[in-house]
């Protein structure tokens, strides 16, 4: 939602341009004087300032001197009378966008020029949040456990809903978010991503909702939040389970109507943000235990979706290790690096209980170890914490296509070989069961 405030004593020319400005997604604030204007000006933000040069008691240099120290961002028209262009002059030198002469010529140049002042602001706001550049990965190389997931994410695209993200620690769901995003009407506009458990709570409300001048020691400056950076685009909360209560009754706000204020100010900012949230937590057992805001869960939880763990997505697993390996390739400045068929084969071997991640840091590791271009299994090192945890964790000896195969062969076993029998057991079609024996080179 773009915001802006109209300053001019007289009402016919105030009315105009508000008149002029309506439209969707904008909403038009009209004041009387400068004054009035400033008292606006402390209690709500805006996105672009239009003032009369000239006014009683207080004039619009004195509302541009004001904005520019308490909202720098915001974009600033001068309406000016021929005989005080040069005032207007000197105005852009004191921060303003520019000015337009009274009486306005059209509806069309003002338009013009107010959409021109919008996209700056917009265009800096994006410079501002500019991802660091690196190469996209696919969600999936075509595990049959993603196929639901990614079709469920394509869907939910296209919407507005808010998406909440489950799953163990390091299945992708930063990645997924990315997805939804880039898939999204909102694709063109920032994508703000945030871990709640990696700040304390004072400095995550600063990154989330900004700080005042002065809000704590060490805020020498106003600073906008990554809330209001993400306007018109996606904001994905990772590990909102860690969200202390105070944050989880703020948050709520945000979603209910887009309202919030930054840490030690007043003035209420309003934002239009698409939220998707992740947790590896069991939020059902928090709000039980009175930690998780059962409210706040049903506004993010609109369209939950579970991501697989790593050991379910055997079919990704390679092609995913040469994704990630030629991101670390190009990262370390050594492209080409490949894997060998045993670090493969060692690979498969493994049970991941630290997800993507751990297969990313392992990687990584091998990738500044090895000499060469070719990546052995000697240069693979298992992580013990990980190798513990994996140990505790009941073991995973086949790979996806070995189990599946070994279940359809004791349904059959269990039905005395009754082909329909056995499809009816398993779920399946009696042509599909036919398959999956020809796959296994079992008589049919």
């Amino acid at each position: 939602m773009t915001r802006i405030l109209v300053v001019d004593d007289e009402e016919g020319i105030r009315s105009f341009v508000a008149e002029c400005l309506e439209g969707p997604g904008r909403e038009i604030v009209q004041a009387a004087d400068g004054d009035a204007g400033a008292r606006h000006l402390e209690r709500e933000a805006f996105d672009l300032l239009i003032t009369d040069l000239r006014m009683p008691r207080r004039d619009g240099f004195a509302l541009l001197a004001e904005v520019k120290k308490e909202q720098p961002d915001t974009e600033v028209i001068i309406l000016t009378a021929h005989g005080t262009v040069a005032d207007a002059v000197e105005a852009m030198r004191q921060g303003a966008f520019d000015f337009i002469e009274k009486p306005i010529k059209t509806p069309d140049a003002l338009r013009l020029l107010v959409d021109r002042a919008i996209e700056r602001r917009a265009l800096r706001t994006l410079r501002e949040v500019r991802n660091r550049p690196g190469r996209a990965l696919p969600l999936s190389h075509g595990a049959p456990s993603m196929k639901p997931v990614v079709e469920a994410l394509s869907k939910v695209a296209a919407t507005s809903a808010s998406v909440l993200l489950l799953g163990e620690s390091g299945t992708g769901k930063e990645l997924a978010a990315r997805y939804v995003h880039e898939k999204s009407p909102r694709r063109e506009h920032p994508f703000i991503a945030i871990n709640c458990a990696a700040l304390t709570e004072t400095l995550l409300e600063s990154e989330l909702f900004g700080h005042e001048r002065g809000a704590f020691t060490g805020a020498d400056q106003q600073r906008r939040g990554r809330v209001e950076l993400a306007d018109g685009g996606t904001f994905f909360l990772d590990e909102v389970g860690e969200l202390a209560p105070n944050l989880q009754a703020k948050l709520l706000r945000v979603l209910e109507d887009g309202a919030f204020e930054r840490l030690g100010g007043s003035r209420t900012f309003r934002v239009d943000v698409r939220w998707i949230a992740a947790t590896n937590r069991d939020l059902g057992a928090q709000i039980r235990a009175g930690a998780f805001r059962e409210d706040l869960y049903h506004r993010l939880a609109v369209f939950p979706i579970e991501l697989p763990p790593l050991r379910a997505r055997t079919e990704d697993l390679v092609p995913l290790a040469c994704a990630l390996l030629g991101v670390i390739a190009s990262e370390l400045g050594r492209p080409g690096l490949t894997l060998d068929a045993g670090a493969e084969a060692a690979l498969l071997r493994h049970t991941w209980p630290g997800n993507i991640r751990e297969l990313k840091n392992m990687l990584e590791r091998a990738a500044i170890l090895s000499d060469g271009r070719v990546i052995g299994t000697e240069a693979l090192w298992m992580d013990p914490v990980t190798q513990a945890r994996a140990a505790k964790a009941e073991p995973v000896a086949e790979t996806l296509a070995e189990l599946e195969k070994r279940v359809v062969l004791q349904a059959l076993a269990e039905v005395d070989g009754n082909r329909k029998a056995a499809a009816e057991r398993l779920g399946i079609g009696l042509r599909t069961l036919y398959d999956k024996l020809k796959r296994y080179d079992e008589p049919e």
